[in-house]
């Protein structure tokens, strides 16, 4: 993915709340009996309910965002749980860095 690329998928608002929210997931989002909010992510549907969307717009969402590497995704039984992707978003900050 180019760098014209990643800052494309950066410029939506849902997105940029998606990565601000999973910056700090226990400040955000309930826990719940599968998967830890820091280990495992955050569940899928617990951030559509946030965003006020259904679960087809936040796949879309999610799609653009695990295609430009900036989260990673876990399936735990049924559901599909969401982390930032540090180490890309770290390059990021570096590419910032050189404009």
């Amino acid at each position: 993915m180019t760098d014209a690329e990643l800052f494309r998928a950066l410029g939506n608002e849902r997105r940029l709340l998606i990565l601000t929210w999973l910056k700090d997931p226990r400040a955000h989002f309930r826990p719940r009996r599968d998967g830890d909010l820091v280990d495992d992510g955050v569940c899928g549907q617990l951030i559509a309910e946030k965003l006020g969307i259904n679960a087809s717009t936040l796949s879309e969402h999610m799609r653009v965002l695990q295609g430009s590497e900036l989260v990673t995704a876990k399936r735990i039984k049924q559901w599909t749980f969401y982390r930032r992707n540090q180490e890309r978003l770290r390059a990021l900050a570096a590419v910032l860095d050189t404009i």
